[in-house]
């Protein structure tokens, strides 16, 4: 598999066409979906990293995905430049979020033949959130859209986003379909195991309120019955005392026994939510890449850190 940097889109070597062959040719492209030869890789683009590692087990080796965020940098207001445009317009399939991630496809010239929106199943349960404008580290000035977009951290949805992606593989290459459904199969299982996984959490120890770092984690909180609500800090930044005070409101309010981190905290910062009384668990809800692992061991450990302070907290 080669790596994201080396990933380039490789066109096809075009013999000599008269105008009415490229007519033709275009007549072609739409009434029939093109085979797929043993020389050539689909490529895929993906909004964020979840979708591409989706993409990436449903594909195999018959795939290439494109996922040009920027380690670091969160892909939900991430701005593409025209490279990175133009590797999404040339891709065989573009999967996207909806429910608002990725805010730059709405006003960016996509192929509409070639967009899978992967949420759309489920386009009727989607959280509404407040609006918020504020901004993160070296990404400017941004707002939440007023929906809750990180669809994938309830594991059923994200079923339901694997199927779509497998879906328009096999409409775009349907010699391959068989292979496609198989390695589907092999993820959602993965998928339904971590939900499974999710689920063991609504024990008693779900009682127990918890807050985390970052409105993120609506769609984990509704599937898995947990009480969550959540503060607005900068992961990359010191939270201000400010927040701080804010912070220990809430929780004396709540009775909240546990913090949750999209990113790994400061031992400072950890010092100071065990003062407050509660436990930090590190929960990334993955819209990028992660340095080393995949989502699928991620989420796994995630889970475990969150049953373990859980049941740490229950019993305390």
């Amino acid at each position: 598999m080669t790596s994201l940097a080396e990933r380039r889109i490789r066109p096809l070597p075009m013999p000599h066409l008269t105008r009415r062959h490229f007519a033709q040719l275009g007549l072609a492209v739409v009434l029939f979906p093109r085979a797929l030869s043993a020389q050539e890789r689909l490529s895929i683009a993906a909004v964020n990293y979840p979708l591409a590692y989706f993409a990436e087990r449903i594909a195999g080796e018959a795939g290439e995905v494109i996922f040009p965020v920027p380690v670091g940098q969160d892909p939900s207001f991430w701005r593409p430049g025209i490279a990175d445009i133009a590797a999404f317009q040339g891709a065989d399939l573009i999967v996207l979020n909806g429910a608002g991630f990725a805010d730059w496809t709405a006003r960016t010239s996509l192929p509409r033949s070639r967009l899978v929106i992967t949420s759309r199943a489920f386009e009727d349960a989607f959280i509404a959130t407040e609006t918020v404008t504020h901004s993160h580290g070296d990404g400017g000035e941004h707002s939440h859209t007023g929906t809750a977009s990180y669809t994938w951290l309830d594991f059923g949805q994200a079923a339901q986003q694997a199927q779509a992606i497998a879906a328009g593989l096999s409409r775009v290459a349907p010699d391959m379909a068989e292979a496609f459904d198989a390695n589907l199969a092999a993820l959602q299982a993965d998928l339904a195991a971590l939900g499974t996984a999710a689920e063991a959490l609504s024990g008693p120890a779900a009682e127990l309120p918890v807050i985390a770092s970052h409105p993120r984690y609506q769609y984990f909180a509704r599937a898995y019955g947990l009480s969550l609500e959540a503060v607005d800090w900068d992961v990359a930044a010191p939270p201000s005392e400010a927040q701080w005070a804010e912070l220990a409101a809430i929780a004396e309010a709540q009775g909240a026994r546990i913090f949750l981190w999209e990113g790994a905290p400061s031992p400072e910062a950890v010092a100071r939510i065990a003062a407050l009384g509660m436990v930090s668990v590190t929960f990334p809800p993955l819209a990028n890449r992660p340095m080393e692992g995949d989502f699928l061991s991620h989420m796994q450990a995630s889970l475990e850190r969150l049953s373990a302070a859980m049941e740490g907290a229950a019993g305390g």
